[in-house]
This record gives structure tokens, sequence and C-alpha cells, in this order.
């Protein structure tokens, strides 16, 4: 582990050539295992973009809308969790005409779903047979893995989608086993499009889910992930229930203490910002600092 230590009343370190600081030693202790956090082999650098961050988003939207169109088969967008990735994916399928039936049961009853114009967001944890299902049961729609890693690191899965994904005029899947299932056929043909969202670097990422998709990689410095959330703040959209004035309040004392922050995310930007409106003649910016920073 990286040498530690103080520098005044705080708790200090050097990652990646830059002091960080920490009012308490386990938060520094976890921002260096953050640095090092690798998949397998030895951290791999992330090539910088030439692109912003904000015009990387906005290739999410258009390659989602290629998608959506029919045009490209998948789509792989990785990057840190908390920046808006899911949002940004799921609002463009429903600019694009498509429904969202994540929670078809809340449905009203009698209520007709278009296949071709939906999609289904999919979260947590699959086998290779959950797997198998989801694509079957979806087989003419969208499906959006969001944060589902386990579809992209079990062998089964993997080879489950890359015949999902292929380039072939006909994309058949198949599911061999001793026991019969007679919910589900031992194969079919898949023409849906999947959407993956994951916070594994796209190194991470399995080479052949890669070569069969377009790729955003939405990785992100510290003050990039500052400029993100200040993009979003002038959006009219984003959080409407508060003050613009709060918002900018909340986000100014966060990049002043962007080093120091537990977790730099939307979530922070909204715990801050509720601090801020609790809290407008009092010492907010204390209390505000002791929550996200310690």
């Amino acid at each position: 582990m990286s040498q530690i230590f103080m520098r005044g009343s705080k708790f200090a370190t050097v990652i990646n050539g830059k002091t960080v600081t920490r009012s308490k030693r386990e938060h520094l202790e976890y921002a260096i295992r953050k640095s090092t956090e690798t998949v397998g082999a030895a951290p791999v650098a992330s090539k910088e973009s030439k692109f912003t961050i904000n015009e990387r988003f906005g290739f999410v939207a258009d390659m989602v809308t290629m998608l959506a169109r029919g045009d490209q088969a998948s789509v792989v967008v990785t990057g840190p969790g908390g920046l808006g990735k899911s949002h940004n994916v799921s609002a463009t399928l429903s600019r694009c005409g498509f429904q969202d039936i994540s929670t078809v049961d809340a449905l009203d009853a009698g209520t007709r779903i278009n296949g071709s114009k939906s999609f289904r967001v999919i979260k947590g944890y699959s086998t290779p047979k959950g797997l198998y299902r989801i694509l079957f049961e979806n087989k003419d729609g969208v499906i959006v893995f969001d944060d589902c890693d386990s579809v992209l690191k079990d062998p089964v899965s993997l080879n489950l989608l890359k015949g999902a994904l292929d380039s072939y005029s006909r994309r058949i899947i198949t599911w061999r086993a001793d026991t019969r299932d007679e919910e589900l056929p031992s194969a079919f043909e898949f023409k849906g499009r999947v959407v993956f969202i994951s916070n594994l670097p796209v190194h991470a990422v399995d080479q052949a889910i890669l070569t069969r998709s377009m790729t955003v990689d939405l990785s992100m410095t510290t003050l990039q992930k500052v400029e993100r959330m200040r993009y979003l703040l002038s959006q009219a959209d984003f959080m409407p229930e508060f003050e613009k004035s709060m918002k900018v309040d909340a986000l100014n004392l966060i990049d002043s203490l962007r080093d120091e922050v537990k977790e730099l995310s939307l979530r922070t930007l909204i715990q801050v910002t509720k601090i801020r409106k609790s809290n407008p003649n009092g010492k907010w910016k204390e209390l505000a600092e002791y929550a996200v920073a310690g």
C-alpha cells in the first residue's frame, strides 16, 4: 500500500503522482485500493480521449439511437457509476419510441406490448440459463444489462451472447442440456438488440463482446466528473425540485472538496443540495463537508 503521512490535520498519500488527502485514514486507504483495482491483471492505463466527457455522453445517445433503428446489434457503455449512464440510455430509447417494460407486471391488465418497440432493463445477477430465458423472452426487443456484470464474466453466458450479437443474417441461439425445460425451446432466432452498461473498465470487458459492439468509454478524471455534473446542472430537467442557486452552491462546495469526497457522483450532488436546502441560514457547508468527506 502507498505510504500514508500527515498533512496538517489530514491523512495524505501520493496516488498516480498526485497528493490525495482525507480526513479519515480508512477513507484514504479506500481511495488507494480503488486506484489499484484490476480484473485479474495489473492495472491498465486508460487512453485519454480527445473528446470531452459531455461529447462522449452524446456519442452514447447517438449509438443507442442507431441500435434503436436496427442499424446496430449492441452497444457497450463503460465508466464509473452514478454519473448518468443508465439515464442516458433509457431516455434515448424512450425518445426513440420504445416502451420500458422492465416492470411489466405494473402495467394495466390488457395493455398491448409491441415487442419490437420495447426495452427491458436487467440489473443484478443472472445465471447462464437465466440469461437464455431473458434472451428468449425479449428476442424481438432491446435488452439493457445495467450493472449485470455476471453475464460478461461467465464463459457459458459469453457464448450465448456471442451467438446473440453475431453478424450473421440469422442469429440462432441454442441451449442443450441433459434435462429438458418445457417452457424454453432448445433453440430460437434472436432478432433483438443489447445494451451493456457497466462500471467495469473497458479493458475488462471480453474482447468478443467489444468486437461485436459499438463501445463508449466514459472513464473520467476527477475534474471531468465535476465538469459532467456542472453540465447536468445547467439542464432545466435536472433536479427541478431545487432552486438553481442551491444546486450551484452545492456543486461549488463539492468542487472545492473534490479530492476528499468519498464518492464523487450525482448522488453526492443530490445529498449536498438537500443539505443546502434544509439549512439555508445555518452551517450547511460544515454539515455537507462532514457528510461527504468525513
